[in-house]
């Protein structure tokens, strides 16, 4: 039966290697190439599971695909498709992973990737800004931006602030019914069932890390990687410009504060450097940015015994683990989605968490640009010439003119100049 989905999945295929741009860049391109081009879906079909996905934590470019294979085929093309859209990025920001590991041994060709790590807030700093043209639309979503905002520039290194905040948005904008009223009377049951293997996975991967890091297992870095990713990949509203602070938070700034230094010293950790040039590379690759995983999932387990193994196996957990909620959740979910809208709880959730999304950006901005800003007295034009970059490429966004890839090439060339 699967042959005959061949010229679709051949499409997929050429969609993963040739899509640029981020949510926004893969959306254009499957219209171009499933409604336009192939007809699988109808434009207004493609509009609604935009918009669907969009509602869900995850990755949305990487949902909407998905049910489009969804539509044609069932449940085996759609795991297919999903297979071949995330492989080509996973494969290279694995080989990024080995690449920066040998880099940073031999400490003479890091230079060049000096100015992708302003680059990546800046490509944050403007994902805020775009996000906030239509998120931020009343005095409700202004207060809980700010609120989001400072909450997670002072709370930056506690690691219940992101799902904290995004909670308590969606609660906030539930408190009146006079923006999204209820339309009709909602059906009276849904049938919850099949979301219960996205809820046991969530329980046995965060019962299975906290043992292995209690009893202090020797193998404990796997299972510690697949709760991590898991959880980012479960709770991460507003895509990779969310995701991105979130691991920040949890494998380069938690694992140098001083409780976790003392009580546990063998949590994964990513240097500061790595992290930001793997986010800022991912933007210069084709495909979702939450292969993103694949590179973290390397980069926390590079120290892990026997090398290069465990630094593969952690690229494949990071892989999996980042992308199984998007799947689990979008093709639980769909099935009912026509009940769901008819809740008008699920929208105005949706208008405080979109509103915090904002926030949890802007947030991050600040404090990530505290970081690669200071020492400006010293002496060192560095300083001027990472918040120049950052500003570069918030214009070089806004003009809609020039494409990631270019940005990322501009800074790599930077980097070899200075």
């Amino acid at each position: 039966m699967l042959l005959r989905h061949i010229p679709f999945l051949k499409a997929v295929f050429i969609h993963s290697i040739t899509a640029f741009g981020g949510p926004q860049g893969h959306f254009g391109m499957m219209l171009k190439t499933f409604v336009h081009q192939r007809k699988d879906v109808t434009e207004k079909e493609l509009l609604e599971y935009n918009a669907f996905c969009q509602m869900l934590p995850g990755a949305s470019s990487t949902q909407t695909l998905t049910l489009i294979g969804y539509k044609r085929g069932g449940l085996p093309l759609a795991i297919l498709t999903l297979i071949i859209w995330i492989l080509p990025a996973c494969t290279l920001m694995s080989g990024l992973s080995f690449l920066l590991d040998y880099f940073g041994k031999s400490n003479d060709y890091m230079y060049v990737f000096k100015f992708i790590q302003p680059m990546a807030i800046g490509f944050i700093a403007f994902s805020a800004f775009r996000m906030s043209k239509f998120s931020i639309t009343n005095t409700i979503t202004r207060v809980i931006m700010v609120a989001a905002a400072a909450l997670t520039f002072f709370l930056f290194k506690t690691p219940w602030v992101f799902p904290a905040v995004i909670l308590a948005a969606g609660i906030a904008t539930n408190f009146s019914d006079k923006r999204i009223p209820q339309k009709g009377v909602p059906p009276k049951k849904i049938k919850w069932g099949n979301i219960v293997i996205f809820f046991t996975l969530f329980l046995i991967a965060g019962t299975l890390s906290e043992k292995a890091r209690k009893e202090d297992w020797p193998n404990r870095a796997p299972y510690n990687l697949f709760e991590n990713l898991y959880r980012f990949g479960s709770l991460v509203f507003g895509g990779g410009d969310v995701l991105m602070p979130m691991m920040y938070q949890q494998y380069v700034v938690r694992p140098n504060t001083e409780y976790i230094e003392k009580e546990n010293p063998k949590v994964l950790k990513i240097r500061q450097e790595d992290f930001l040039t793997g986010s800022g590379i991912v933007r210069a690759i084709p495909g979702p940015v939450f292969s993103i995983g694949a590179f973290m999932g390397g980069m926390a387990m590079q120290n892990s015994n026997p090398k290069p193994q465990m630094q593969l196996l952690g690229c494949v957990i990071g892989a999996i683990a980042i992308f199984l909620p998007s799947a689990l959740l979008v093709l639980f979910f769909f099935p009912v989605w026509h009940n769901l809208k008819k809740y008008a709880i699920i929208f105005r959730s949706l208008e405080g968490i979109n509103a915090s999304v904002v926030g949890i950006m802007i947030g991050a901005t600040v404090f990530l640009l505290k970081n690669i800003s200071t020492d400006m007295l010293d002496g060192s034009f560095l300083p001027f010439i990472n918040l120049f970059v950052v500003a570069g490429t918030f214009y070089a966004l806004s003009s809609s003119r020039i494409k990631p890839p270019y940005i990322v090439i501009a800074c790599l060339f930077l980097g070899l100049i200075f």
